[in-house]
């Protein structure tokens, strides 16, 4: 029997703070859901400028008091194994049946655009808050370097900053004993995020979570195989946040593509798909081709099917993170942004990516050992479902 989340207790006023991943040079804000609306009188706004072909976004949408450029801040009960949103660490494992550590301490890559110069005191503050064991640069926990692998770190950006605040916290509440990664690139380009990708497996990261994307391009599958391609590591991508559509790099043939899921409080969980405009990502690709591993008959697509599998993003019950670079403190925050990490760490845990040339197959070898979202044994913005446990990964 899945196990249910119990109640997380708010203080003060929410902020949340949502992802969108609707790629292009034109989009405009998404508009804001009745479930979002119903928490206060706010507002949302994009983290980050719109980027030109060639680059990934950062697609956060920040929550304000409408009116005002000031967040909403909430505040978790630390104490709770579960509840409505914001959920917390004992919220996730409660939800997916997962063990809170893994064998050893294996390493999670997280890949981001920019600097975030509060990464490190952030999520002391997070993993503080919860609960969890402290993991630090001092202690070789955390360790955080230029897409070449050196310390001289690239020029800030609040944007991605709360991009990074979320994957790290998503890592630390999935694998708690895990040693975290964080490669920052120079700038959002392909070429500057592919090469910080190549920096994390080469410094030992046996999963890697990519919490960005752009549209399908010509070409891409260069690009796939120069970046994204790498064996005995498990490589995660977020599908999307702008409904039906698939993206780069979650498209690419070895890389998991992460859907997005509606997670209630009472345990029941649908995929995230609130609008045409609003929802998880997914679909057929129109340039990769379909891997051995994935089922025609079951996708109904004849390219690369994206999503793999799905985890928590819709912001409307949405994760709680630390941010406090030109952000108040505690955020609520949703997208696949969330979901490619907690997918990521969950890897991590299951311990099987090092004996598995490509992990990429393993969920669809072991498809009996995920929760089926909305009952369907494959969706688009779903997958092949959620974690129920590591047997999966």
């Amino acid at each position: 029997m899945r196990k249910h989340v119990t109640t997380l207790l708010l203080s003060g006023m929410m902020l949340v703070a949502l992802t969108f991943f609707t790629w292009g040079s034109t989009v405009s804000a998404a508009s804001v859901s009745t479930a979002s609306a119903s928490h206060g009188r706010i507002t949302f706004q994009h983290a980050c400028a719109l980027v030109p072909a060639g680059q990934a976004r950062c697609a956060a949408l920040v929550a304000q008091l409408t009116g005002s450029n000031q967040a909403l801040a909430v505040s978790p009960d630390a104490n709770s194994t579960g509840g409505s949103a914001p959920y917390g660490p004992a919220n996730l494992h409660s939800a997916y049946n997962l063990p809170t550590t893994a064998s050893g301490t294996p390493t999670v890559g997280i890949v981001d655009a920019f600097n975030d110069p509060n990464a490190a005191k952030d999520l002391a503050t997070y993993r503080s808050k919860f609960g969890l064991p402290a993991c630090t640069t001092s202690t070789g926990c955390l360790r955080i370097v230029n897409q070449t692998g050196g310390t001289s770190l690239p020029r800030n950006n609040s944007g991605w900053a709360l991009e990074e605040s979320l994957d790290l916290d998503m890592v630390s509440a999935i694998c708690q004993n895990c040693h975290i990664l964080l490669v920052e690139a120079t700038s959002a380009t392909n070429t500057n995020l592919g090469t910080a990708v190549n920096e994390a497996v080469k410094l030992g990261a046996i999963a890697v979570s990519n919490s960005y994307g752009e549209n399908e391009f010509s070409g891409e599958s260069s690009t796939c195989s120069s970046f994204y391609q790498h064996n005995n590591v498990a490589v995660t991508a977020s599908s999307g946040d702008g409904g039906l559509g698939v993206s780069y790099p979650a498209v690419c043939q070895t890389v998991i593509g992460v859907g997005g899921t509606t997670l209630n409080s009472n345990g029941t969980e649908t995929t995230w798909n609130t609008s045409s405009t609003e929802g998880a990502g997914g679909g057929c690709s129109t340039m990769i081709a379909k891997p051995s591993w994935q089922s025609s008959s079951l996708t109904g697509c004849n390219n690369k099917a994206v999503s793999d599998v799905s985890a928590v993003a819709d912001p409307n019950t949405g994760v709680f993170v630390e941010d406090t670079f030109n952000e108040p403190g505690g955020l609520e925050v949703g997208g696949t942004s969330a979901s490619s990490p907690i997918i990521a760490a969950t890897f991590a845990l299951a311990g099987n990516v090092s004996t598995t040339t490509t992990p990429a197959t393993l969920p669809w070898g072991h498809a009996s050992s995920l929760f089926k979202v909305g009952g369907a044994s494959y969706s688009f913005q779903g997958g092949l479902g959620s974690p129920n446990g590591t047997g999966a990964f």
